[in-house]
């Protein structure tokens, strides 16, 4: 009988125990479905401005003027006015080549503290460079040191939106772009979708300066 009385008292307690871990598994399993509250796993994302902060100058620019370039800010376009030197001379190859490089030059410029705050950002590679059209490229043509297409798609579309809307380069909406290859330059429009997009810069180019559609 005393037998039969410690089994049953060890059945009892191990009854028990089970019963203790399946209601602390259950209590464990309802508080992680009912709270509203978020693992600390880090400071909240901020939200950043894209206001463009006053202008900075670049170093020699005193004689020069204002000029937008854009840069990345969210996953959009947005134009900052940068102080540049003004190149001299008047219109042609030369003018237009030191302008696209003044302008290049800006868009590989980390931005300032202020910039940086407002959540701007440049994917403009520095080691890119720019040179003229070479021959049987149309006049306003300009040649990448690396192919339009093989560059980062927001720096794409930085140099083509600061391009396109240059006073300097004619303000055409466009860049005519080629790379250091022997491939014709392709249109590349800044348009309102490559703006707000910059990711599909790459497929914003067609024909080639010798075709009815360019």
């Amino acid at each position: 009988m005393r037998r039969i009385g410690g089994l049953r008292a060890t059945g009892r307690a191990a009854g028990r125990s089970a019963l203790v871990a399946v209601l602390a598994l259950a209590a464990g399993a309802c508080g992680i479905r009912g709270t509203s509250v978020p693992v600390d796993a880090g400071g909240a994302p901020s939200r950043v401005s894209c206001r463009a902060p006053s202008s900075e100058a670049s170093p020699g620019a005193a004689d020069g003027g204002r000029v937008p370039v854009y840069l990345v800010c969210g996953s959009a376009l947005v134009p900052v006015e940068r102080a540049v030197p003004g190149p001299q001379g008047g219109p042609g190859a030369a003018f237009r080549l030191r302008a696209a490089r003044d302008l290049l030059t800006e868009l590989q410029r980390p931005p300032s503290p202020d910039e940086t705050r407002a959540g701007f950002s440049t994917a403009v590679p520095r080691s890119l460079r720019v040179d003229g059209p070479r021959a049987g490229d149309a006049p306003e043509a300009l040649r990448l040191s690396v192919a339009p297409d093989d560059l980062p798609s927001s720096a794409l579309a930085q140099v083509v939106c600061t391009y396109g809307r240059s006073t300097a380069l004619g303000r055409t909406g466009a860049a005519l772009l080629g790379g250091p290859d022997g491939a014709a330059p392709h249109r590349y429009d800044c348009s309102p979708d490559v703006l707000a997009n910059p990711d599909i810069a790459q497929h914003a180019g067609w024909g080639d300066p010798g075709s009815e559609e360019s």
